[in-house]
């Protein structure tokens, strides 16, 4: 059989199983670049027999609602291949947005400087902290994250992709309190999902709900990062997080009754939604 027809089962059976039926030939493209094959010359070809065991294995796991990037065992951010597995959340597009603002912040408030420490709060995957440090090697990064796993896979994205930031095992702000460490720069990407809320099975059976939920109204981990930031932030100094397209009007106020004095701001991402919050102090 051809190419073109293992594409064809596949999408039928991703169909079948309520699944998105275009992961079939996604999942077909990437085994065939890891292996230099051109898929698009060769559809009418005779599958090579490995990619052939490969992708109908990986076929019968989206049936189940396995996401095709833990299938493939990494997922595409700003640019870089990162590895991913169900320890970690699978990096989304609207973080390589918040990657972009704290850039763009980084420029505004701190271009001349030669060293900038940055704190990458819930680090995960080490996405956001890694990438920041290879797109500015200036930004001197330390990451944290509660999940020792979790962090096995940052540091093996860190060797992997040839980046410099330090990881630690702890809660939020926790060890870098611990540690007496201070930052120029905050940006955290925390769970947010109030606790009841409905989700797809394929996030809610496979990505690790610690990193997912945050509590009755998903404030709980920005009401920690608020309550402690004082104690890690130098004197100018920015905060900035991921949330919730719904959260704007609740996550605003609470960041005013911790920050007074600070500059508040919400961004809306690519799509017309609010998307992160920023929080510029003493500038």
């Amino acid at each position: 059989m051809r190419y073109r027809d293992y594409i064809h089962e596949g999408k039928e059976r991703l169909y079948k199983a309520g699944q998105g039926e275009q992961a079939a030939q996604l999942f077909m493209v990437e085994l065939c670049r890891q292996k230099g094959i051109n898929l698009y010359m060769d559809m009418d070809e005779e599958i090579d027999d490995e990619i052939r065991v490969d992708y109908l294995e990986g076929i019968h796991d989206m049936e189940k609602g396995k996401p095709l990037s833990y299938v493939l065992g990494y997922e595409s951010f700003y640019g870089y291949d990162f590895i991913v597995n169900e320890d970690v959340l699978i990096p989304r597009p609207e973080t390589e947005e918040l990657v972009g603002l704290v850039l763009s912040l980084y420029d505004e408030h701190f271009g001349n400087r030669e060293h900038v420490n940055v704190f990458d709060v819930a680090t995960g995957s080490g996405a956001i902290g890694i990438t920041l440090n290879l797109e500015e090697p200036k930004l001197d990064v330390i990451a944290s994250d509660i999940s020792e796993k979790a962090v096995q896979v940052a540091l093996k994205n860190n060797e992997k992709l040839g980046a410099h930031v330090n990881f630690i095992v702890g809660n939020m702000l926790d060890p870098f309190i611990e540690r007496n460490l201070h930052c120029d720069i905050c940006v955290c990407n925390p769970p947010y999902i109030p606790s009841d809320e409905k989700m797809e099975h394929s996030v809610v059976d496979y990505e690790p709900h610690v990193a997912l939920f945050g509590g009755e109204d998903g404030l709980k981990f920005y009401r920690d990062v608020f309550e402690k930031a004082h104690f890690v932030l130098k004197e100018k100094a920015f905060l900035a997080f991921e949330m919730g397209y719904d959260q704007r009007e609740a996550l605003s106020a609470l960041a005013k009754e911790y920050f007074p004095q600070a500059k508040i701001c919400v961004h809306k991402d690519m799509s017309g939604k609010d998307r992160m919050l920023t929080i510029e102090i003493g500038f």
